[in-house]
């Protein structure tokens, strides 16, 4: 029976994930003989985010307020000196367990690691193991950012009770909970900015979706209870922000399926950059060392952009803005020809949305009062229409925001509410009183009913990645001391 090498309390979830690899006859029979009996497995956790404040906005240079929350990913790497190959087992569930392994040479060209569009199309030619990627892309990135070598190849487990597709980073917190093991197995020193940095990598570059840092830096850096302050020039992490006594967070499932990898987020990204390049030939900004934007969008401000929104089409057709400009200075989308883009609004949406984040932030360091709390609501409200203005709202994530944007509900103690990550479904958070709970459960029962889909409820807060760290299974012949 594999030991648990610490005499720090564990959260539940890494508790169970050791009861299951030591009771694995009775688990999915993918997991039945994954790991030896003479190895140690090095374990990590790490949370999915609520998106209190942000969302799309991370990619143009905005400030972010995220919340680590307690659902999170768990994942275990023992290292298998008689091979190279990477076996992956994936348990979500008996029912959609999955196992996967590849020859770690796979990821190599006479000697070298291969490319990363070489290794998006290894994994996208695997079907239905293109899930391998968020786990596998880590040695390949590893290898290539930090050049890690690995002499052996290993076993992954990961199990993770972040519910998929729901806006709430559950491929990041795989990632992140992924590559700190594997990083903790094969002795890599990491500082956890540049793990979250190396995250998105895996999954701008080898799954193929164009996400903002956000998610990875929450997931790896989170403080529990606390709101992750990061100004994503490209990732600057600020001090934390404790969530006052009076104020909660929770989040609702909406039940539509989000996915960052989906056409409408990644237009809405190319928009903004297309609207950059179109603000930077109207002003004369130019990208070099004297551009007074620093690179972002977000750093126009308000006023410039209440002078220069007019310059700006509504839409405009990527054919139309390629005969004028010669592309985009995003490096993980590009302007289709044939693409129909909504420049205005999703140029106007970072930079609004990063003066309501510094508001927000600035806000919730204030003397608690009922105005004070008002505010917060309407900024998070304000930012869940421009979402739609930019075309990624959702009618179920439309109709739970206005449930709590209703005069039963702020007589209830709610105070706003907004679609959370990248948008188009998934989750809304809503902020309120401790004492509101009550009456968010009756919006979730409501919403049910109406839908007969019975939403997840996200309540609480765990720590990151990096504040967990990684913790030892010492197989049963090992000496029986802590480490």
């Amino acid at each position: 029976m594999f030991r648990l090498m610490t005499s720090a309390q564990m959260p539940a979830d890494v508790r169970a994930f050791v009861d299951r690899i030591n009771d694995a006859g009775t688990q999915p029979a993918v997991m039945r003989g994954l790991f030896a009996d003479n190895a140690t497995i090095f374990v990590s956790r790490a949370p999915g985010r609520m998106d209190v404040m942000g969302g799309i906005a991370d990619y143009s240079g905005s400030l972010v307020l995220q919340m680590p929350i307690r659902e999170a990913a768990v994942a275990g790497v023992q290292r298998d000196a008689t091979s190279r190959q990477i076996r992956l087992v994936s348990l979500a569930g008996v029912e959609r367990s999955e196992s996967f392994a590849f020859p770690l040479d796979d990821l190599l060209h006479k000697g070298s690691p291969v490319d990363y569009e070489t290794a998006r199309a290894f994994f996208a030619a695997t079907g239905p193991h293109r899930w391998a990627a968020y786990l596998g892309g880590a040695f390949l990135v590893l290898m290539r950012e930090v050049g890690a070598h690995f002499a052996s190849g290993c076993r992954i487990l990961l199990d993770s009770l972040v519910p998929d597709g729901k806006g709430v980073s559950s491929s990041a917190a795989i990632e992140v909970a992924t590559m700190r093991a594997v990083c903790g197995a094969y002795d890599i020193e990491l500082a956890p900015r540049t793990l979250a940095l190396l995250c998105q990598k895996v999954e701008n570059l080898v799954v193929g979706a164009p996400c903002g840092v956000m998610d990875q830096m929450a997931s790896a850096c989170g403080e529990e209870g606390q709101l992750l302050a990061i100004l994503c020039q490209p990732a600057e992490l600020l001090d934390s922000v404790a969530l006052p006594d009076d104020l909660t967070v929770w989040g609702i499932d909406s039940g539509i399926r989000h996915a960052v990898s989906g056409a409408d987020y990644g237009s809405v990204r190319t928009g903004a950059f297309m609207g950059l390049e179109i603000l930077r030939r109207v002003t004369g900004v130019s990208a070099d060392a004297d551009d007074r934007w620093g690179g972002y969008l977000a750093n126009v401000t308000p006023h410039e952009w209440q002078q220069l929104e007019t310059h700006v089409p509504k839409r405009l057709t990527g054919a139309a803005f390629l005969e004028t400009y010669a592309g985009i200075a995003d490096t993980v989308t590009h302007v289709d020809p044939d693409g129909d883009y909504g420049v205005r609004p999703c140029t106007a949406h970072p930079i609004l949305e990063h003066q309501r984040h510094r508001i927000f932030a600035e806000l919730l360091v204030t003397d608690p009062s009922m105005r004070r709390n008002e505010l917060l609501g309407e900024l998070m409200l304000q930012s869940h229409v421009s979402y739609s203005l930019c075309g990624l709202g959702a009618d179920g994530t439309d109709e739970l925001v206005a449930a709590v944007d209703s005069p039963l509900s702020r007589q209830a103690g709610l105070f706003g509410a907004k679609i959370t990550g990248g948008g188009s479904g998934g989750t809304v958070a809503i902020l309120g009183a401790p004492h509101g709970e009550a009456h968010v459960e009756q919006i979730a029962r409501d919403y049910a009913g109406r839908h007969g889909h019975e939403p997840h409820i996200f309540r609480g807060s765990s720590p990151g990645a990096a504040r967990f760290g990684v913790v030892r299974l010492e197989p049963p012949a090992a000496p029986q001391t802590e480490r």
